[in-house]
């Protein structure tokens, strides 16, 4: 089928329905809806015989959706209706919600129901929520979509909220006043559940010292505790505890309420407050804290069955330089552990990123952060891949994009669960990349098709990378089976016999790699053409990287996602400022 994805932004969600619908042989193109001249221009160019919208937060025009089938995933359960579906459904404590696809209609999200799936709801943010169960939920919509079109007698269900079983209802858009916290009165759940409500857009506006500041990223604390709510006990890495009536939490990232004319992003919370936290003592934990520990903690470790688990849950997956410096540390604690096998799990929404722009955009100088950070993350790269007392594996249970990809390509193994989406490119924000990329990228795919990779810009699902072989090993997208089958794999690599050929054959081609070319070669050509982008006065790094920190959408749809002829070749600056595949 000729399929066009309508869609606001290229968002994770929206690029794993792409790889879905690519992989399964259907021509597939993406219009941004922004223009509205572009998207009458796409579908009479590209001639759909569909159009999905995983992810539109604008009207279709009546004649475009009366003249076409036009698909809309909503993340809420039939009859559902409303800008803030997750948003209430946390607030209001439902046990399940759901997806629904729906049929574009005079109303917004009152069309005729083509197809429903529920799940159950977990206390956890609106972004993760919106990552995991949204996301794999709106995968297998998809996939009932095409099979009813196909259908001759099959007519979706009318919208009607006489039926008993329609549990949805139109809902506002959440305000801030209804998000705002009581902290003499709202108890530690009712304090995490608004945060979560709010994450990762707009956040909940509140006051510290008297700076007015939205909040991210809240996780519960159980043992520090003090006379009184509001009260900043501790800080860890960039994070803050606050007291609440009946316990704690930590707030990991704040964004300052912009001034008229000003705009601001999100930061680590201890930076946006440093000034008032001189006297709140720093919390540490050790390289290796507990996995099962219930505190704010980005990275963590867990053994069992002669394997070394390593999480590393860094907000949207971004690493900056003292993070990195922070998990070189913790990975070579791993290292000298008493496991034969180690495996790098990532986070719980995120495997990684690369390096981090807000924590460059907010340095005192960006150029001299970038080449800090770059660094950073090559060290621990380096660390990797010399390591020569264990297998290594990347587990990518969640989505990885530019240098988080590479990153995982420095490991022995590398298996991606099923549903996954890769980004393994550097162009779109004017990098030429490092992680050593040139050497584990081209040692698995090839020059030609590592190049085709990194210059294409484009995303990668999980079965279309093991089918380059990219990564070894797709795992089911369900989280149990996932876990299952990792845990299954990794016990068929400790078998005597298998572990003693993987590491021998590995330190053999490592040594031999390294005699045709030093690892320490690899990374001062690439940090040539980096410290070009970092400090030449034509690289579009910095402007691109000010765009992504500040959200500046592209309003043209990037010619690369296109599958129908130009209007005009003004192709490169829309090509690269697309910037949402990195996070979302």
């Amino acid at each position: 089928m000729r399929i066009l994805l309508l869609v606001t932004a290229f968002n994770g969600l929206s690029q794993r329905i792409y790889e879905q619908l690519k992989l399964q042989g259907h021509t597939v193109s993406v219009v941004f809806a922004g223009q509205e001249s572009e998207v009458r221009f796409a579908i009479d160019t590209f001639e759909p015989e569909l159009i999905l919208c995983p992810f539109l937060k604008q009207r279709i025009p009546d004649d475009i959706w009366q003249k076409h089938l036009c698909i809309i995933i909503h993340p809420g359960i039939i009859g559902d209706r409303g800008p803030s579906s997750l948003d209430w459904a946390i607030l209001d404590q439902q046990n399940q919600w759901g997806v629904t696809a729906l049929q574009a209609d005079s109303e917004m999200d009152a069309g005729d129901i083509w197809s429903s799936k529920n799940f159950k709801m977990r206390p956890a943010s609106k972004a993760s929520l919106y990552r995991q169960e949204v996301s794999q939920m709106a995968a297998a919509l998809v996939d009932d979509i095409l099979e009813w079109q196909q259908m001759a007698d099959f007519k979706p269900l009318p919208l009607n909220y006489s039926d008993k079983k329609v549990k949805g209802s139109l809902k506002p858009m959440i305000r801030q006043a209804q998000r705002s916290i009581n902290w003499h009165r709202d108890n530690t759940c009712e304090v995490l559940r608004k945060i979560h409500a709010a994450d990762s857009f707009p956040g909940v506006l509140d006051d510290f010292f008297g700076v007015a500041v939205y909040l991210f990223g809240a996780h519960q604390e159980l043992v520090l505790k003090a006379d009184g709510p509001k009260k900043v006990m501790a800080q860890r890495n960039g994070a803050i505890c606050i007291s609440t009536l009946d316990g704690a939490i930590w707030i990991s990232h704040l964004k300052q309420q912009k001034a008229p004319g000003n705009s601001t992003f999100k930061l680590p919370a201890a930076w946006v407050l440093a000034e008032h936290l001189s006297d709140i003592p720093e919390l540490k934990l050790p390289p290796l804290t507990p996995h099962k520990i219930k505190t704010y903690k980005e990275i963590s470790y867990r053994e069992a069955d002669g394997v070394g688990y390593l999480y590393f849950n860094f907000h949207n997956g971004a690493m900056g330089t003292a993070q990195c410096q922070r998990l070189l540390t913790a990975y070579k604690a791993a290292q000298c552990r008493n496991t034969r096998l180690l495996v790098l799990m990532g986070g719980d929404d995120f495997f990684s990123n690369g390096i981090h722009l807000n924590h460059i955009e907010a340095s005192a100088d960006p150029s001299e952060e970038s080449w800090k950070n770059i660094n950073a993350i090559n060290d621990l790269v380096q660390a990797i891949l010399e390591t020569r007392n264990k297998i290594t594996l990347a587990s990518l249970g969640n989505n990885a994009g530019a240098g988080g990809v590479m990153m995982a390509l420095a490991c022995d193994q590398v298996v991606a669960r099923d549903g996954v989406v890769l980004n393994p490119h550097y162009k779109t924000l004017g990098l030429y990349g490092s992680e050593y990329w040139t050497y584990t990228l081209v040692r698995r795919l090839g020059y030609r098709q590592a190049i085709d990779l990194t210059q294409s810009c484009m995303p990668l699902g999980a079965q279309a990378a093991a089918n380059i072989g990219l990564v070894d090993a797709v795992f089911p997208a369900d989280p149990t089976a996932y876990a299952f089958d990792l845990k299954e794999y990794c016990r068929i690599i400790l078998e005597d016999d298998q572990y003693v050929a993987l590491l021998s054959t590995k330190l053999a081609q490592r040594d031999k790699d390294e005699l045709e070319k030093p690892l320490a070669q690899y990374r001062e050509e690439e940090l040539q053409q980096m410290k070009r982008c970092f400090w030449a006065s034509d690289s579009q790094y910095h402007l691109l990287r000010k765009n992504f920190v500040y959200k500046v959408c592209p309003q043209k749809t990037p010619p690369r996602l296109s599958q129908y002829p130009l209007v005009s070749k003004e192709a490169d600056n829309s090509d690269i400022a697309d910037l949402s595949q990195i996070t979302e």
